[in-house]
């Protein structure tokens, strides 16, 4: 699938082609039977996404929303991503362990998880690990691999200091030709 105009949820869900829509309210219903309390559905990145309100946590390294799990449509798959899993070895050695259980093949990178159809997936242990990060253990992940950067007033003076001592500095010296006589 191409990546989505929709500009919410129910607008993605409404252009995919019915057994694609199945699959991803099916995904979408596990996902908000499990989710704790805190996050936000919301539409962003072109996919359905489990996020932290900016109004309750808004310094995030890029401005946006801290995204939990989100729920995608790919040409030649299915992908949900669990950024929580990303962000905690034990949830990812977790769902490793509940492929093994049940005899499935786990495809996943970073933090998203390829899936072709629902039978692929140990959909208990994926409530279970959903259910598992509140907001506040979102966040504190989020803080201790992102550490705080210079807040922006600040990184503003330290560019007109550099500015500033550039312009007083001296010029360089350049060589001259010597006149022939």
């Amino acid at each position: 699938m191409a990546r989505s105009s929709a500009k919410s949820v129910d607008e993605y869900l409404n252009e995919l082609p019915d057994d694609r829509r199945s699959v991803m309210q099916q995904m979408r219903a596990l996902v908000r039977k499990h989710l704790p309390k805190g996050y936000e559905e919301a539409f962003n990145w072109s996919m359905i996404c489990y996020q932290v309100p900016l109004e309750r946590y808004a310094t995030t390294y890029n401005g946006q929303p801290l995204a939990y799990v989100s729920l995608a449509a790919q040409k030649n798959y299915f992908a949900i991503y669990l950024l929580g899993v990303y962000a905690n070895l034990q949830q990812r050695k977790a769902l490793e362990e509940a492929f093994a259980r049940s005899g499935k093949k786990m495809d996943m990178g970073k933090s998203c998880l390829r899936f072709r159809s629902l039978d692929d997936l140990p959909l208990e242990a994926l409530g279970k690990l959903i259910a598992s990060t509140p907001p506040e253990t979102m966040i504190a992940l989020h803080e201790s691999s992102h550490p705080q950067k210079k807040s922006a007033p600040r990184k503003a003076a330290a560019k007109k200091k550099a500015a500033a001592t550039k312009k007083t500095a001296a010029p360089k010296k350049t060589a001259v030709p010597k006149k022939r006589p």
